[in-house]
């Protein structure tokens, strides 16, 4: 059988299709003539050429826009079709959506590019399927996650109409529980949708199977009527989970405009699901879709597949999409990283409660980059989420992470029902404390997203109303459809008002701003204490501690305390204890959050060189992970899962 594998717009540009990845290596041992084709490379050089895309552009819709929809809804009229004359205009809803993204903070020149785009697209779905039907091949498989939806159903419709012989294939996590099956109920030019992993459900079409035997699978009876098959009950075995194939895409990404604006990096997976939310979900995630279940590769198997296509494609970056770490990994997988004569850079998803010296061990072994799911620094609000760590943890964790010379990347998330505007206000008046650290890339709003307790339960806060306005100016289909299809979903805001929100906000840039000049550092050389500080807010350069009381106090503050735990511990206690604290305050060198306190201080090692990257700009500042889109999949890279 001769399959093509299809990544669509909006597709990350800088990585190969992890899902494709695997994919073309269960085809491929099955026997099958398998070509993986990355036609958001080909729109990239297509639009580039016709249009003058750029980087910042493609950037709007494949990762800023992604809470409205701006890339799915740019593809809807090579869908659906458009005024010639007028494609996006006001006369079929437009003008309201241009409003909701304009209300969202979209400008008025992504808007205009919003519009112009969507004239584009139909010209590019045309020029992809006339390509595609010169020489049909057997099976299209397309993937999608993210803002994939409706480039790959407007290919796969005409694709239909032209060679109506080919079998069209959806999966990915747009696919994922009800999702899947409305897709393949109202677009019937889809042969089948795989829900769930596709390991072992794509190999079972291609073997000819009965699809009423294949687990998650959506498939059409004679009648052409949709069938939904109940989703796996088990997810697969670490053994069965695939090493990707990437067979052409450095060397298409090197034939492209693109190659000019990222620069490529290997995806891979150590594991799948999240142990953390197997014992409790935090309250906003919905990322793990239908499989929570974790499971992980053994750690020779990993660590072989990570240095095997490190070298095969002479790549030294490195992006692990795994949604949380197998702590099993530091004494293994990291230890030898970091015994072995190989400079990889690596990105990680951590649990932000590590020590001091997992992080050293992170940054032993090349990680030069972790997304510890922070998200908010006050406690109560980190309760209500069901994080499971402190508002002094995760500061711990920014610090330490500094000290280990690993940069972080999170963001900072407000609206969730039950907090209180004091538990942003305090975050808001110590901020300036915390300029020397990893900033967040910015601060949002929660969306309630499907799968997530938000969306399952509604007893915790949130009445769900109906599926946010994109899905209505994108899908022709019924309010009851959109229910099924949609992955966000609109509700009433809880949690602070608008105006606090804006402080955040504003507080947040301002951290951005003057991250890149902002150090406060210290040495500790047993009689004393030196200290180095260039944040603005502190008009104080260099400062020695050498008091007894003030040296004990420091050095147990490196974990978060309180004044009672600290006066239990120093001679002279709380008499003692309290000036110090005083005096530490003033200074800038504590965090305090409820009755905890944390010394701030990043141990002294040239970590500013880690920085260049924030004197242009926040990379991805969007307002997950993406990474930096708060509160998503954002925290997944595009196309984690595969055909299904």
């Amino acid at each position: 059988m001769r399959i093509v594998l299809l990544h669509m717009p909006w597709g990350a540009i800088d990585v190969p299709s992890l899902a494709l990845g695997i994919l073309h290596t269960a085809a491929a041992k099955a026997g099958h003539e398998t070509e993986v084709r990355y036609a958001n490379l080909d729109f990239v050089d297509w639009a580039a050429g016709a249009a003058g895309l750029g980087v910042d552009d493609y950037q709007y819709f494949s990762e800023k826009s992604y809470f409205q929809g701006a890339g799915d809804w740019a593809f809807a009229g090579a869908l659906y079709g458009d005024d010639d004359e007028d494609p996006g205009g006001a006369h079929d809803g437009s003008a309201d959506y241009f409003a909701y993204l304009a209300a969202a903070g979209a400008s008025p020149q992504e808007i205009a590019l919003t519009r112009s785009v969507r004239a584009l697209a139909p010209a590019f779905i045309t020029r992809l399927v006339d390509e595609l039907a010169a020489d049909p091949p057997d099976l299209v498989g397309f993937t999608t996650t993210f803002q994939q939806n409706t480039a790959s159903l407007a290919a796969a419709k005409l694709l239909k109409q032209r060679c109506p012989q080919v079998r069209t294939v959806f999966g990915g996590a747009n696919c994922d529980g009800p999702q899947g099956a409305a897709l393949h109920r109202n677009f019937p030019f889809l042969d089948y949708v795989v829900r769930g992993e596709g390991e072992a459900a794509f190999p079972a079409l291609l073997a000819g199977d009965d699809p009423a035997t294949v687990p998650g699978l959506c498939w059409r009876d004679a009648a052409g009527r949709s069938t939904a098959n109940p989703m796996a009950e088990r997810p697969l075995p670490p053994a069965a989970i695939l090493t990707p194939r990437y067979d052409g895409f450095f060397e298409r990404l090197d034939t492209s405009v693109a190659a000019g604006w990222v620069d490529p990096k290997l995806v891979l997976e150590g594991s799948r699901g999240c142990w953390w939310g197997e014992k409790h979900h935090c309250t906003f995630c919905g990322l793990n879709g239908s499989s929570m279940a974790f499971r992980s590769k053994p750690p020779a198997d990993f660590l072989a597949e990570v240095l095997t296509l490190a070298e095969r494609h002479q790549l030294l970056d490195v992006y692990v999409v795994d949604n949380i770490l197998d702590m099993g990994y530091f004494d293994t997988v990291l230890k030898s990283l970091a015994e072995l004569p190989v400079d990889l850079r690596l990105h990680f998803e951590i649990k932000a409660n590590l020590r001091r010296h997992q992080f050293q061990l992170l940054g032993d072994s090349g990680a030069a980059q972790v997304q510890p799911g922070i998200e908010n620094l006050s406690t109560r609000v980190l309760r209500i989420m069901d994080k499971g760590v402190t508002g002094c943890q995760n500061v711990r964790a920014l610090r330490d992470a500094q000290s280990a010379g690993v940069s972080v990347t999170w963001n900072y998330l407000y609206g969730f029902p039950g907090e209180q505007p004091e538990d942003y206000e305090s975050v808001i008046r110590q901020l300036p404390v915390l300029h020397h650290l990893d900033p967040p890339t910015g601060a949002g709003r929660i969306a309630i997203e499907r799968f997530s307790p938000y969306f399952d339960r509604p007893e915790l806060g949130f009445a769900i109303t109906r599926p946010a306005l994109q899905y209505r100016a994108t899908y022709r289909l019924p309010e009851s459809e959109l229910n099924e299809l949609a992955y966000v979903f609109s509700a009433p805001p809880r949690g602070i008002g608008g105006g606090l929100a804006e402080r955040l906000g504003a507080a947040v840039d301002t951290w951005l701003a003057r991250f890149p000049d902002s150090r406060l550092s210290y040495r500790d050389a047993g009689a004393r204490v030196v200290l180095v500080n260039t944040r603005p807010g502190y008009d104080w350069r260099v400062v020695e501690l050498t008091d007894p009381v003030e040296l004990a106090v420091f050095r147990l503050l490196d974990r978060p305390r309180s004044a009672a735990a600290l006066a239990a511990k120093v001679p002279g206690g709380a008499a003692a204890v309290e000036p110090v604290l005083e005096r530490f305050t003033a200074l800038g060198l504590l965090f305090h959050d409820g009755d905890g306190y944390l010394q701030v201080a990043v141990e002294s090692d040239n970590q500013v060189l880690m920085r260049m990257r924030h004197r242009h700009g926040p990379e991805g500042a969007a307002g997950p992970d993406t990474p930096a889109r708060p509160g998503t999949r954002s925290e997944e890279v595009p196309d984690a899962v595969a055909i299904g």
